[in-house]
């Protein structure tokens, strides 16, 4: 496994590290890389196939995007809505080694019309309930025109997700995968939530 950060984005040739919260608020939260060890354990764990396609919202630079397809070879849509850090996206499609199976879209999460072919969706905190939410209503249509298997996995999930989750009767957790063994703090929340969207 490798440990640096900064080495994986070496090796992919990208630039994703650093925190930015130039254009956060209230409803979108800021840029926040997935740690790649939690990405390395989530492409071991069999949940994202080369025949997959995945969303991740609030993709901000395309780390997640770009280490998946890379690694498992299926295809990754990447959502940001801030303009600035889209831009960074793009540049690293640009320089990136493998890029061809990744594609980023500028829009809200709430207003991105769901690919019908899509069927992993990945978050990490991106937005608040009340945008997940309308994001869920968006995703749970695309299953209803296209009937098909989806699975969202959720990094690090407060426990207004957590509740959203479980009010929620479409939606039903799989497995929680903990990460807690890769940080020093006991947080509860250093996991991946694979939640699985019943068909209606």
């Amino acid at each position: 496994m490798i440990e640096d950060e900064n080495e994986w984005d070496r090796l992919l040739k990208i630039k994703t590290s650093g925190r930015d919260d130039s254009n956060a608020g209230a409803e979108c939260f800021p840029y926040e890389p997935t740690p790649y060890a939690v990405l390395e354990r989530l492409a071991n764990s069999g949940y994202i196939r080369k025949k997959n396609v995945l969303i991740d919202y609030g993709c901000g630079k395309g780390r997640v995007s770009f280490y998946l397809s890379y690694q498992i070879r299926c295809r990754a849509i990447g959502i940001e809505y801030d303009k600035r850090i889209f831009g960074d996206a793009i540049a690293n499609k640009e320089s990136g080694v493998y890029t061809k199976r990744t594609s980023f879209i500028n829009t809200t999460a709430q207003s991105y019309e769901v690919d019908n072919e899509a069927d992993r969706m990945f978050f990490f905190h991106p937005f608040s309930v009340t945008i997940l939410e309308q994001v869920i209503e968006k995703i749970a249509i695309s299953q209803k025109q296209s009937p098909r298997e989806i699975l969202l996995i959720f990094y690090y999930p407060f426990e207004d997700y957590r509740d959203f989750i479980k009010e929620n009767d479409q939606l039903t957790v799989v497995e929680e995968i903990s990460t807690a063994d890769f940080f020093e703090e006991n947080d509860k929340r250093e996991c991946l939530l694979i939640v699985r969207m019943e068909k209606k």
